[in-house]
């Protein structure tokens, strides 16, 4: 159908075509922003509702195992401690001296009695816990010993805690070596009251410096690198009834599986990336099918298919199971597209879908390839006339492909786990079957909806049975006639240069119905009756005759024939004149044809725009003149074909058709082949006597 440049690039066309892509490209960012992304509402402590897989390859920094990594050098570093005190150990020195001290006084005491003593002995801080034995070997002792005493008393206590670092936690383990450490010369009783005392005045001399060790270790948590994380694609990050923890739900996020909400960044490259796939289809589109764009039906019909099935894809592709995505109908969006607008729109939905699919499911390389071959095997195998059985068996095909699929590129699961492999191919076929289904329901749903001539409704239409077509044999059976004739030869020449062959025929059943209202006014009708035309002026006798386009239109439209059969009733006439009572028009104004306003001798058109309404204006055209000429040779015949159409041709009225001269010359040859057969002359025989005889005999 051929459009012309003012009307492809109308302001109202270009405010429509604004409104509807920016509305798909606000659609395709809904469903890609809220899809996947709002698949898995889970926290910490939360049961997995179902296995959740990685759907791509990907590393990243883990901020908990990175803290984890950080909190755990944190704890390896040893705490820090002060260096040795040595006033510590002067101080204890001092101490003991003093203490030493207090003893001799204690033990040179004569007026006080054992009892006494034994009490003071214990009154000191130090020697609080000090054993009984200790005590009594320490009052009992000679002078002598007990000069011995006190000198290995400060010597071992100046060796301990002047050499070695005490620390709190080391004061048990000090006092326990002190026995080893004791003078061998000794007697065991005095060697024992030494250690007795000398561990009471053990007292650290290094301390732990809370400050230094929080730098340190700060320090060190600081230094140790990001922790990172890698997940291959396919590999299960939660098992269905695990609990989710902190690491689990980070990985969803940065897989993109979460609800969380995105950033502003995010949104704003979504809505790019939308832009950008509706930008390519509406380029696709007007390259490769502008016509599809230019009707507001079917381009109104390829919106809605594509928002029904973006909806479907965010409602069946991240739901949850193994299984579900896999019966994602992508074949009946190619199936409706390619039946009701044309198979280069199909390809482009498909594609679109195939991108968008492939998102949601986790930006799936392998989903979108599995939703594109479907799509496409679909269309590649749906015959030129579709009907139930065909649609079926299409989506059958398109199911099998995507079993196909599934198998390449999940062939290592032939080892792991070959059970689920073959569900999912069996999944696959499901689906393509629910896409013949999806695919017939919607076309009984849609022909009505946005007046489509799908090839259901084209079958329904060329029934002798309907109403309109009964009415036609009834009413005008020498019109009836006619339109047979003409659609032998439509049809005939649309099957050989590879036009709709069933659109014509119906096209062709229904172009001349408007001639029902006054069928006697048409000369096919009037065999034995007089012609009514000759009463009356040509004015009106053109008006009656042009009328039946405007009757014929009616009609269509009162028993809801489809648009693309109406228009057959106006093009198969074009802008053509008619002559005969033009030229009597001309006679009457006395042959001054200025004095005659042409355009009421003119049919309203439009001009044919398909081939389907050539081929029926051309036949139609042809099988009235064979008929009234009654040719007598072959030669005669195609003479006035050629006429024909070399008249339509000067007329114009193939000025807007996008048909070739090559088809032309094999649409001429078809209608020759086919009137000769119809119309051919009749060769008269010599007769012999007997034959008249035997003839008069009968």
């Amino acid at each position: 159908m051929r459009v012309s440049y003012s009307q492809s690039v109308s302001r109202s066309w270009i405010v429509l075509q604004i409104l509807l892509w920016v509305l798909l490209t606000l659609v395709i960012a809904f469903v890609l922003v809220f899809s996947f992304a709002n698949g898995y509402d889970l926290d910490p402590g939360d049961v997995a509702p179902r296995d959740i897989r990685s759907p791509v390859d990907i590393t990243y920094v883990s901020a908990i195992r990175s803290r984890q990594a950080q909190d755990e050098a944190g704890r390896n570093v040893s705490s820090v401690f002060t260096s040795p005190d040595p006033q510590v150990a002067r101080q204890q020195l001092d101490r003991m001296r003093q203490v030493l001290a207090f003893l001799s006084a204690l033990r040179a005491d004569i007026y006080a009695s054992d009892v006494q003593k034994y009490a003071w002995v214990l009154a000191v801080p130090e020697l609080a816990t000090l054993s009984q034995n200790s005590v009594n070997t320490i009052l009992i002792l000679s002078e002598a010993d007990w000069n011995r005493m006190q000198l290995e008393s400060l010597r071992l206590l100046d060796q301990v805690i002047r050499q070695a670092e005490i620390r709190e936690a080391d004061l048990t383990d000090t006092r326990d070596r002190l026995p080893a450490l004791v003078s061998l010369e000794l007697p065991q009783e005095i060697a024992t009251a030494v250690v007795d005392m000398v561990k009471r005045f053990i007292q650290p001399n290094v301390f732990y410096d809370e400050a230094a060790t929080s730098t340190l270790r700060e320090q060190v948590r600081t230094e140790t690198g990001p922790a990172f994380r890698t997940l291959r694609s396919g590999e299960i990050i939660l098992r269905e009834g695990s609990v989710v923890s902190e690491l689990d739900v980070e990985a969803l996020t940065e897989l993109g599986l979460t609800s969380r909400r995105r950033d502003s960044f995010d949104v704003g490259v979504t809505l790019l990336l939308s832009a950008i796939m509706t930008f390519s289809l509406g380029v696709y589109l007007w390259n490769m099918q502008h016509e599809a764009l230019i009707a507001n039906r079917t381009e109104w019909l390829l919106f809605l298919l594509l928002f029904i099935f973006f909806l479907l894809a965010r409602l069946l592709v991240p739901s949850s199971g193994d299984f579900i995505p896999y019966l994602f109908p992508s074949a009946a969006l190619a199936m409706l597209v390619t039946t009701t607008i044309g198979k280069s729109a199909g390809v482009g939905a498909v594609a679109l879908l195939s991108i968008v699919g492939g998102w949601i499911a986790g930006r799936s390389l392998t989903y979108a390839t599995l939703v594109f071959l479907s799509g496409l095997f679909a269309m590649l195998t749906l015959p030129r006339y579709e009907q139930v059985g065909a649609i079926f068996r299409s989506g059958l095909i398109s199911g099998m492909m995507a079993a196909i699929a599934i198998f390449v590129f999940s062939a290592d699961l032939l080892d792991t786990d070959p059970i689920s492999l073959l569900l999912k191919m069996s999944v696959c076929v499901g689906g393509g079957v629910i896409s013949g289904g999806l695919t017939v329901g919607g076309l009984f749903l849609l022909t009505p909806l946005f007046d489509l001539a799908t090839t259901f409704r084209l079958v329904e239409l060329s029934s002798p049975n309907h109403p309109l077509l009964q009415r036609l044999l009834r009413e005008a059976p020498a019109t009836f006639n006619h339109v047979m004739m003409v659609t032998s030869l439509a049809e005939q020449a649309a099957e050989r240069i590879g036009a709709n062959a069933l659109l014509t025929r119906v096209g062709t059943y229904y172009h001349d119905v408007g001639k029902l209202i006054r069928p006697y006014f048409f000369v096919e009708n009037q065999q034995g009756l007089s012609n009514p035309h000759e009463r009356l002026d040509p004015y009106t006798s053109a008006d009656i005759l042009i009328g039946h386009v405007r009757d014929g239109i009616r009609l269509a439209q009162q028993y809801r024939l489809p648009a693309r059969v109406r228009a057959f009733i106006p093009e198969h006439h074009g802008t053509m004149k008619a002559s005969f009572f033009y030229h009597k028009a001309v006679e009457a104004a006395g042959g001054e044809a200025g004095l005659v306003d042409e355009s009421q001798f003119r049919y309203p058109g439009p001009k044919p725009q398909s081939k389907e309404t050539l081929l029926v204006m051309l036949a139609d055209s042809c099988e009235a003149a064979t008929r009234a000429r009654k040719p007598s040779t072959p030669d005669e015949l195609v003479q006035i074909v050629d006429t024909i159409f070399e008249q339509r041709m000067r007329d114009g009225q193939i000025d807007e058709c996008p048909i070739t001269v090559r088809e032309l010359t094999i649409v001429k040859a078809t209608y020759v082949e086919l009137l000769r057969g119809a119309y051919h002359p009749r060769v008269k025989y010599p007769e012999s006597k007997q034959n008249k005889r035997d003839i008069d005999e009968e």
